[in-house]
């Protein structure tokens, strides 16, 4: 399948697919599912939402600035090259969470929300999934970020289902600082995504049709799994194979 390659900020263009044209809402198969994923951070939205957050406890009061500002930075930029460990990663993050008790933490979402999330929200990203969603694809957020910042997120954009790092908790509801299950992360994703169909009593094999967007080099595995790949507001690494490769090229927020 050879992807026509553009700047628009709208659904993909196939030059050349069995499914149909270029506007989602034209892809029709019957009785078989088809598939819109969307990573989250710097994909639908202009920033890192992990990385906002830990930011954000930092004005609440909650972490010393200097000292969290240094391992949080220094964390996204193990993200951004591809080395992160997440399971460490986890531990660090959701580590106020469990000091502040689950009522202070969703509270202090909200504001998160109101404050951070909600105006960088942009109405081109919302158009895009709102326009697979009326074309009758099952759109799904798939991120490595954790399920406490991004579910929220989702529901913001409109979105049900939701893939996301799932956090264990203690019988408080607090997190333990260990990942349950599978992370969605790099080859991560990929099995989530299984489990997901699998869940619904279906495979790879039953989906008509599958595009998924993202910015991050991570996001590899899933990229070269889909149907059509979409690299959107691509890192550098990303940018230079969606080239290679003849994969579309998004710029949603430029």
């Amino acid at each position: 399948m050879t992807i026509a390659k553009t700047s628009d900020a709208g659904p993909p263009q196939v030059a050349r697919a069995p499914s149909g044209g270029s506007d989602p809402r034209e892809r029709r198969s019957v009785g078989a599912i088809r598939l819109a994923l969307f990573d989250l951070d710097h994909t639908l939205i202009p920033l890192d939402s992990d990385h906002a957050w830990g930011q954000f406890t930092v004005t609440l009061g909650w972490r010393d600035a200097e000292t969290h500002t240094r391992a949080n930075d220094a964390f996204y930029e193990q993200y951004k090259a591809g080395t992160l460990d997440i399971n460490e990663y986890i531990r660090f993050s959701v580590a106020p969470l469990a000091d502040h008790g689950p009522q202070k933490a969703e509270a202090a979402h909200r504001r998160f929300m109101d404050e951070v999330i909600r105006p960088a929200m942009r109405p081109q990203a919302l158009d895009l999934v709102r326009r697979h969603q009326a074309a009758g694809d099952q759109v799904i957020i798939v991120t490595a970020t954790n399920e406490f910042i991004t579910r929220p997120i989702a529901q913001a954009f409109g979105v049900d289902e939701l893939i996301a790092i799932d956090l264990e908790r203690d019988e408080a509801g607090n997190p333990t600082g260990a990942i349950r299950g599978v992370p969605s992360f790099r080859e991560g994703k990929v099995a989530r995504v299984e489990q997901w169909l699998l869940a619904r009593g279906l495979d790879w094999s039953g989906v008509a049709h599958s595009t998924f967007y993202s910015d991050s080099i991570n996001d590899l595995p899933l990229l070269e799994k889909v149907h059509e790949p979409v690299a959107a507001n691509p890192d550098d690494r990303l940018k230079a194979i969606a080239a290679e490769r003849g994969w579309r090229i998004l710029n949603l927020f430029t």
